[in-house]
């Protein structure tokens, strides 16, 4: 069970990076090889957590795939799935279908599962 708190961090990390991407992404210029869109992207403090996000949960990850099976480690990236599903919710304002919570619930059992 040493393996489950990681993950979730990890998780949480990856989530949190691609909440920022989506929300830089919202602010920043069309794509295009001008000017305005590579200082609309390098200026966006979103951006740049996005990055750091992502920065952090690599090395997290680094230290995940180095100690644990990958057979166990790989799988609990799926838990990204599940904190994604809830910043859909709480931060984008999203519709939720009780379907697609029934996928989150088997995706946990799935983690859980693997990590006993």
């Amino acid at each position: 069970m040493q393996l489950l708190p990681l993950a979730i961090l990890q998780s949480l990390l990856l989530a949190g990076g691609q909440v920022f991407l989506k929300l830089a992404l919202g602010r920043m210029e069309p794509f295009g090889w001008s000017w305005q869109f590579w200082v609309s992207l390098l200026t966006n403090w979103q951006f740049a957590l996005c990055g750091l996000l992502y920065g952090a949960g690599t090395v997290l990850w680094f230290y995940i795939v180095k100690h644990f099976p990958f057979s166990m480690a790989y799988p609990m990236v799926s838990l990204s799935y599940v904190f994604g599903m809830v910043a859909a919710m709480l931060v984008f304002h999203e519709e939720v279908s009780i379907i697609k919570w029934a996928g989150v619930l088997l995706i946990m059992a799935g983690c859980y599962l693997i990590a006993k």
